[in-house]
């Protein structure tokens, strides 16, 4: 895999974020923090676990380790705090993705995971496995918007193309 793949889904990443956000942000706060059937329970706690895992995984990749015990533990109890960390994450990833280069991808990442267990693994796939994560429980906050009185905004990467007009 090529570092401009990677490139190219920070700023998916940054533009998914930025618009599940601006959706969250229409919500009255009690309706980020109902309690409703979904794995971490609420909006909120869905948007906070997708930063817990990038902390966790851009430490590994740093060689920083974000100092988190646990994968629902949260970060910041409001919105406008988490909002202001996701931002500047999302900052911090794209210009981790922009500095990788063809050795750094086809090198191998070796970490403990929280259990303390040895790992390794690809960058290419840890990075592949990163943003497929965070594509994953946006999508569960997508699901849980659409339970709400807010329309929940379209995030596919189809159209984020347009909007980006890669040159790549």
């Amino acid at each position: 895999m090529k570092p401009d793949q990677f490139r190219v889904m920070a700023r998916y990443n940054q533009w998914a974020n930025e618009r599940l956000y601006a959706a969250c942000a229409k919500l009255h706060e009690p309706d980020l923090f109902l309690q409703r059937p979904s794995f971490f329970g609420s909006i909120h706690a869905t948007l906070n676990h997708i930063l817990v895992a990038d902390r966790i995984w851009m430490g590994r990749l740093t060689g920083h380790p974000a100092k988190i015990a646990r994968l629902d533990e949260i970060l910041y109890g409001d919105f406008p705090g988490l909002r202001v960390a996701r931002t500047a994450e999302d900052a911090q990833i794209v210009a981790f993705c922009d500095a990788l280069d063809e050795p750094n991808v086809n090198t191998t990442l070796r970490y403990k995971n929280m259990a303390g267990e040895a790992k390794a693994i690809p960058v290419r796939w840890v990075l592949t496995h990163f943003f497929n994560h965070q594509t994953h429980h946006r999508g569960q906050v997508h699901c849980l918007l659409s339970q709400t009185s807010v329309a929940p905004p379209s995030l596919d990467l189809a159209y984020f193309f347009p909007e980006a007009k890669l040159t790549t």
